[in-house]
């Protein structure tokens, strides 16, 4: 029956069983149950093999029981008389026995017989020196039932499930076996071409090897089958938008011969690197095609994605258009304001005293700016005299207006949801405007794929000519303490000699950390150290005499602002700082960054902080402190960063540390997951496969009406939760 998928359980299996399932793993349909794959196969040996059990281990065996005890016992807090029954159970084979305690168990005299054979499934637990399961959910076999399902497993493949403490693994593969035994032949959503080119079973006969396979590779050809569908479908989903947004209208933006774009070239006192000029030559060419250009950019840390974003604005205010950057903090948006006024100059100051003529003006627009300031910057980019507008969140709101908003740069695109993305594009009215989105943490291919799918990638790899590699070095500070010294010796140094230098802590001060999820940290661990703690010990300390100033988000931004100029312009030798001045902060004269309780950052986090320092003609120094031992998780990702100033390198260690959910931005667990068999890390062929079959259904049907299982399919998950890593981009 071909209904069954979109059937409820409880017609299919009952009012009861039903409620457990949803219970336990929120399934309600057929397919939600069928979906629930085997998280491993075993043969009947290796499930009655009770001496290689693991302690903490969630397990379901098959034993025989072999001794039966009453032990009757007074409950202390109740006075009652209670009873505590202990079953001795050993292997099949003979490998092992284990014991198995239950409490108040009502009418065991009737079933736990010696000599009877059963499952049984339960947590792993050591008591008196013996493997014990307490409270195990158990199914005790009949004489006639035993011989049945000793003979069905001796050969067989037995699927084990992902279970819970009160649905044990055998139960579900019962409820799947009702459904397999009415299943019929099933609407497949993957096409009869794109499954016949890489070979893979259909999906009735796909779900039937995964839940019943005879031998390995069944359920092998099963999963490779069903990998296909998981990511052919989020592929189809994601040409739908590529499609989409090609028909879309968007006004040309080709500049003029001499505008500012040609003037700024001109005036660049450095070659642009090859990396900037081919994306910077793609962008040009989509910004000059009528329909809406959607683009990642993302570049190594120091590559200068900043100038090609800026000619790419530049373009589109000689079109006669605006550009809007928007960036996720206000120390970045202040950056990026500095930053493009310095590149422009006088072409940043049109209509101004002593501006260039026919120049534009750039603007800031941030949550904090002053009443005079926000109602300036409205009403010049409303009136269409800011050709740039530079802001935070700030931009998206209802009052913020644009006369001609061509192109939106979203800075550090991570941070915003595509509902923000979305807004500030709104705001270009009928005419869609160009959007160039930028990260400078390096995405891998897979990921690229399946989280930013709906964009064309650009990447740039290469550094400006001259920039000498930053040297990072893992300071022990707790087998070493006389390093840390050095430490602050170098900091000392490097402002000798001219330079400046960062310290970086994990919190502000006052507040408790949010400690990640460490494995190896010692259960007494200490809280990290803090701003507010840190800038006054070294100013009393370490690197008294120095002028020294601490930065953080708590700060009044007029205050963060001050700062943040200080340190650009000399006036202050070392910032004491969070991970606010991890993205966009250009102080090419910083040579020296101290990063302490380095083990609480992420991988790609580092990486980006040490791009801070060495930006200039000096070479960079980063000090990564940590207290955690050697031949630890945590200390070898901080040997994987100082091991190599890659960051697409980087961005692959930091993925294989992470769970899927965790690359994709979303839950992925339970029923919600579109992800249970497809890795984006390790399944880069299948992906790019799916990508290439996927762009050929969608290009000679965009709306799917020739293939209504595929649209069903497509609708399924862009309607439920499990999309939201793609609403994510």
């Amino acid at each position: 029956m071909a209904d069954v998928l979109r059937t409820r359980l409880d017609r299919l299996l009952g009012a009861a069983t039903a409620k457990k399932l949803k219970s336990a793993f929120e399934m309600e349909t057929g397919e939600d149950l069928l979906r629930h794959y085997p998280r491993r196969y075993v043969q009947r040996g290796e499930l009655s093999d009770l001496g290689s059990l693991e302690l903490g281990e969630y397990v379901t065996v098959i034993a025989a029981i072999d001794k039966v005890d009453s032990h009757p016992y007074q409950d202390r807090r109740t006075g009652r008389r209670r009873e505590r029954v202990e079953v001795k159970v050993v292997g099949l084979d003979g490998s092992g026995d284990m014991r198995l305690t239950f409490f108040q168990l009502k009418g065991w005299r009737g079933w736990l017989q010696p000599g009877r054979l059963g499952m049984f499934a339960g947590k792993v637990e050591l008591f008196k020196g013996r493997r014990q399961l307490t409270h195990p959910e158990m199914r005790i076999f009949d004489e006639e039932e035993q011989v049945e399902e000793y003979e069905r497993m001796a050969g067989a493949l037995i699927p084990i499930y992902p279970a819970s403490a009160k649905l044990a693994s055998w139960r579900i593969e019962g409820s799947v076996r009702v459904l397999l035994d009415q299943l019929g032949e099933l609407e497949d959503p993957i096409p009869d071409d794109a499954r016949e080119k890489h070979g893979l079973v259909d999906l009735s006969e796909a779900l039937r090897l995964i839940h019943r396979p005879s031998e390995p590779a069944d359920h092998q050809r099963a999963r490779a089958r069903l990998r296909f569908e998981e990511a052919f479908v989020t592929q189809v989903v994601l040409a739908q938008r590529r499609h989409e947004t090609a028909a879309l209208p968007a006004v040309p933006r080709t500049g003029r011969q001499g505008g500012l774009l040609d003037r700024f070239d001109a005036s660049l006192p450095f070659e642009p690197t090859a990396a900037q000029d081919t994306v910077g030559h793609e962008i040009l060419l989509d910004l000059a095609g009528d329909h809406p250009m959607h683009r990642l950019l993302q570049g190594e840390v120091g590559s200068g994605k900043t100038l090609v974003a800026l000619r790419a604005m530049l373009r589109v205010v000689d079109s006669g258009g605006q550009a809007a950057l928007l960036a996720p903090t206000e120390v970045l948006a202040q950056q990026h304001h500095r930053a493009v006024c310095d590149l422009l100059g006088d072409l940043a100051e049109g209509g101004m005293l002593g501006g260039a003529e026919d120049g534009t003006r750039v603007v800031l627009l941030t949550g904090s700016s002053g009443t005079a300031a926000r109602r300036e910057a409205l009403l010049d980019a409303a009136s269409g005299a800011a050709g740039i507008v530079i802001g935070t969140h700030a931009l998206l709101e209802e009052r913020v207006q644009f006369a001609d908003l061509g192109l939106v740069v979203v800075d550090e695109q991570h941070r915003f949801g595509v509902e923000q993305r979305a807004a500030l594009s709104g705001k270009a009215g009928d005419r869609r405007p160009h959007v160039l989105v930028m990260t400078a943490t390096p995405i891998p291919r897979t990921v690229a794929m399946t989280a930013f799918g709906d964009l064309d990638v650009s990447v740039m790899r290469d550094l400006p000519p001259g920039r000498v590699p930053i040297q990072t070095t893992v300071v022990p500070a707790a087998e070493r303490p006389t390093w840390l010294d050095r430490a602050w010796g170098r900091i000392r140094e490097e402002v000798e000699n001219g330079h400046q230098a960062y310290v970086v802590c994990v919190r502000i001060g006052g507040e408790p950390a949010e400690d990640p999820e460490l494995v190896d940290a010692p259960a007494d661990r200490p809280q990290p150290l803090a701003v507010t703690d840190v800038a006054a010990q070294l100013s009393e300390g370490p690197l008294a005499g120095l002028r020294l100033e601490a930065l953080h988000g708590r700060m009044a931004p007029d205050e963060k602002d001050r700062v943040m100029r200080a340190f650009a312009r000399g006036e202050l030798d070392v910032l004491v700082s969070t991970t606010v001045i991890e993205v966009g902060v250009d102080v090419p004269n910083a040579s020296v960054m101290v990063v302490l309780d380095a083990e609480r950052f992420g991988v790609s986090q580092l990486h980006q902080l040490r791009g801070r320092v060495g930006r200039g003609k000096a070479a960079g120094l980063c000090l990564l402190v940590t207290d955690m031992p050697p031949d630890t998780p945590s200390r070898a990702r901080l040997d994987a960063v100082a091991g190599t100033n890659d960051g697409f390198e980087l961005a692959r260690v930091d993925l294989e540390a992470r769970r899927e959910g965790d690359v994709l931005g979303a839950v992925q667990s339970g029923r919600r997951s579109s992800l249970r068999l497809l890795s984006v890390i390790r399944h880069e062929e299948v992906i790019a496969s799916a990508r290439e079959s996927a762009d050929r259904v969608v290009g000679r049907d965009p709306s799917l009406a020739s293939y209504p299982p595929l649209a069903r399919a497509v609708a399924d998950l862009v309607e439920s939760q499990r999309a939201d890593y793609l609403e994510k981009t």
